[in-house]
C-alpha cells in the first residue's frame, strides 16, 4: 500500500508539511505567534514551559519541543528564544537541524524588542519558507506510518466498539510493517499484567511495569490515590465504575500484537524496529498525544465515547466514537461512527476495514475534522512545580 507525502533527509516520512515556529519558553510565545501570522500555513506551538524548570522536567520539555521539530510532519522550523530562558534557542535549533531539516533561530533579547524580534523573525521565516515550500510530494509506504492510539472522554461504548476497532486497525498496520504507540500509563492500571505478558523482551517488560509502579507511587507521595480521580466524573456518567474496568477497555486499542518496547515520554521511535510500543504518558489526552507526536507519531486515532473536540498542531487526529448519541451531538468533530457495532449492523472487522481505509485517506491528504476546525491543542507533561 502506498501513501503520498514528504521524505525527510533522516529517512522519516511526513504525511503533512508544516512550517513550525517553536518558542523555547512562555516568554517567547507572543513573538512566535506574531511571526506565524505573517507566514502562510505556519504554526506556533503554545509552549507554556521552558523556563525555571529543573532536572528531568527541563530535559523533558526540551526533548518534546525538539521532537515536534523532528517529527516527519514538520518541514521547516524557526526557533524563537528569549535569551535567558533555560532552554537555549541555538541549542534547540542545532538539535533539530542535525537531522537535515531546514532550521534557524532568533533570540529576542539580542533583537532588541518585541517589534524588532517579529520583524527579524519574519524575514528569517520567509527565507526558510521559500526553501521549505519547494519540497515536492513523494510516494511512501504504509510502513512509514506511526499511529498514536488515544482515548478520552471514555464511556462503556469505548471498550465495546471504538477501542476494539482501533485494535483491529493497529494489528493490521503492524502486520503491514507500520508502527503503533499505546499510551496513558494511568489507564492501564489494573490491566498491566495482561499487557506485560505481550512484551517480547523481558527488559522492556520490566521497563513497562516500572512505569506503572512509578505512576502509582507518584500519586501516593502527594497523599493521593489515583482512584480518586480515575475514572473521571464523565467516565462514571458514561458507565465506567472502576479504574480496572476503564483500563480493560483502554487496552483493546493495542489489539493483539506483541509489544516491541516501552518508551519514556517523548522518546523517539527513530531508528527503532517497526511494531507496537507503549509510551509512558499521563491519562490527560493533550499531554499524552503531545508525547506520542514528539516521539514520531505522524497520525493519531482517538476514541471518545462522551465526545472530545481536541486535535494536535502537526499530526492529524482521527476521532471515532461507539456512542450514537455522541456522534449525533458532535458530528462536526467525529470522523467515524462505530455505533453500528453496538446496534449489530456490522462487526469489528467490517468497521475496522472501513476505519483503516479512512486512515489511508488521511495519510494521503484528506483533512480530519479536527484539522478542518483548526484544533491545535498542545501540552507537555511535567513532574514537578516550576521553581
Amino acid at each position: 500500500m502506498k501513501i503520498r507525502g514528504y521524505r525527510r533527509k533522516d529517512g522519516s516520512f511526513g504525511i503533512r508539511n508544516h512550517f513550525l515556529i517553536i518558542p523555547t519558553s512562555i516568554c517567547a510565545t507572543h513573538v512566535a505567534e506574531k511571526i506565524a501570522e505573517k507566514i502562510p500555513n505556519a504554526i506556533a506551538l503554545p509552549n507554556q514551559h521552558g523556563c525555571c524548570q529543573i532536572g528531568s522536567d527541563q530535559e523533558q520539555t526540551e526533548l518534546t519541543l525538539a521532537g515536534f521539530g523532528l517529527n516527519p510532519n514538520t518541514g521547516a522550523v524557526l526557533v524563537v528564544g528569549l535569551g535567558c530562558d533555560g532552554i537555549q534557542a541555538k541549542r534547540l535549533a542545532n538539535t533539530i537541524s542535525s537531522s537535515g531539516k531546514i532550521t534557524d533561530y532568533i533570540i529576542i533579547q539580542e533583537c532588541g524588542s518585541t517589534i524588532e524580534s517579529i520583524s527579524i523573525g519574519v524575514k528569517k521565516a520567509e527565507r526558510l519558507y521559500k526553501s521549505f515550500y519547494l519540497q515536492e510530494q513523494e510516494i511512501g509506504c504504509i510502513s512509514d506510518l506511526v499511529l498514536g492510539l488515544e482515548c478520552g472522554g471514555s464511556d462503556s461504548t469505548s471498550g465495546l466498539a471504538s477501542n476494539p476497532t482501533i485494535g483491529y486497525v493497529s494489528d493490521k498496520l503492524i502486520e503491514l510493517g507500520g508502527s503503533c504507540i499505546l499510551s496513558e500509563t494511568t489507564e492501564v492500571i489494573g490491566a498491566e499484567h495482561l499487557l506485560a505478558k505481550r512484551f517480547i523482551s523481558i527488559e522492556e517488560r520490566e521497563k513497562f511495569l516500572k512505569f506503572v509502579e512509578a505512576t502509582e507511587k507518584r500519586a501516593f507521595t502527594m497523599g493521593e490515590d489515583l482512584r480518586t480521580g480515575q475514572p473521571t466524573p464523565g467516565n462514571k456518567a458514561g458507565g465506567l465504575s472502576t479504574i480496572e474496568e476503564k483500563s480493560l477497555g483502554c487496552m483493546y486499542k493495542a489489539g493483539t500484537s506483541p509489544f516491541v518496547g516501552a518508551l519514556s515520554y517523548s522518546e523517539s521511535l527513530s531508528h527503532k524496529k517497526h511494531g507496537l510500543y507503549f509510551m509512558d504518558t499521563p491519562g490527560q489526552d493533550i499531554n499524552s498525544i503531545t508525547g506520542m507526536v514528539a516521539g514520531g507519531a505522524n497520525i493519531i486515532i482517538f476514541s471518545t465515547g462522551r465526545g472530545t473536540p481536541t486535535g494536535n498542531p502537526i499530526s492529524p487526529v482521527i476521532k471515532i466514537t461507539g456512542n450514537y448519541k455522541t456522534y449525533q451531538n458532535m458530528c462536526d468533530n467525529i470522523d467515524i461512527n462505530a455505533s453500528a457495532i453496538i446496534s449489530g449492523k456490522c462487526n469489528i472487522k467490517q468497521l475496522g476495514e472501513k476505519t483503516f481505509d479512512f486512515i489511508l485517506q488521511v495519510a494521503n491528504g484528506k483533512l480530519t475534522k479536527s484539522e478542518l476546525l483548526g484544533h491545535k491543542e498542545f501540552g507537555i507533561q511535567i513532574q514537578t512545580p516550576t521553581f
